[in-house]
């Protein structure tokens, strides 16, 4: 089996991704990151889901953002949004995806893997500038550019099946791929114990991704 490092949030989209990869007969490494977000319970979520899918091994590394803030997740004097929100969100966390591929790249070369999974998603991407095709394309470029593996003739493909799905298609990937998503966290304000606030932006889209699927929302919600 090829290792293959996948970034692993916790939420639905990166647990439907952990189970593409291995359905695709990869042994997956998943790495999660503490970089100081509003709460845990997505990372608790994590270890569930890794352990739940049968990934070979799961880290968390943490890395302190709210040093920078500049985000509603990783600064508490910005207050997480509870009404649709058009254009780039507060939610938005300066350079977090390309650190957290930065991450995966630097596991990948040491487990000498060549591909990186990430649940990124261009249909309900909610306005995230690193959520898009061109940006997943030109950080593949950079990596190849910038490993000793890739130098050597071993280059990185970074994979992002969820690219062009909606949130329906997620779920029903998903579920026919095993996933429990009662043990996911998707919100980005969940209490300790992991209920979902029911308004943010993420709740939203995951919440009508479940009715669009025709699939019971199993989330736990502290708003109905």
């Amino acid at each position: 089996m090829k290792n293959a490092v996948v970034l692993l949030s916790g939420g639905m989209d990166s647990a439907t991704v952990l189970a593409m990869a291995r359905a695709q007969g990869f042994s997956c490494y998943t790495l999660s990151v503490d970089y100081g977000q509003r709460h845990h319970a997505e990372l608790a979520a994590a270890q569930r889901v890794a352990q739940t899918l049968g990934a070979h091994e799961h880290r968390v590394v943490k890395i302190d953002l709210t040093g920078f803030g500049g985000s509603s997740l990783t600064d508490n004097k910005i207050a997480v949004s509870q009404q649709p929100t058009e254009g780039i969100p507060l939610t938005y966390v300066p350079a977090r995806n390309t650190i957290m591929l930065s991450l995966a790249m630097a596991w990948a070369e040491v487990l000498q893997s060549q591909d990186i999974f990430i649940g990124v998603n261009a249909v309900d991407y909610s306005g995230y500038p690193d959520c898009r095709p061109a940006y997943i394309e030109a950080f593949e470029r950079m990596a190849n550019l910038a490993t000793k593996a890739a130098v050597e003739g071993h280059p990185l493909t970074v994979h992002a099946p969820l690219l062009h799905l909606s949130k329906a298609e997620i779920i029903q990937q998903g579920r026919e791929l095993g996933v429990d998503f009662a043990q996911t966290v998707s919100c980005y304000q969940a209490d300790e114990s992991g209920r979902a606030c029911g308004v943010c932006d993420s709740c939203r889209l995951r919440r009508a991704g479940f009715a669009a699927a025709g699939v019971d929302d199993p989330t736990r919600y502290r708003v109905a």
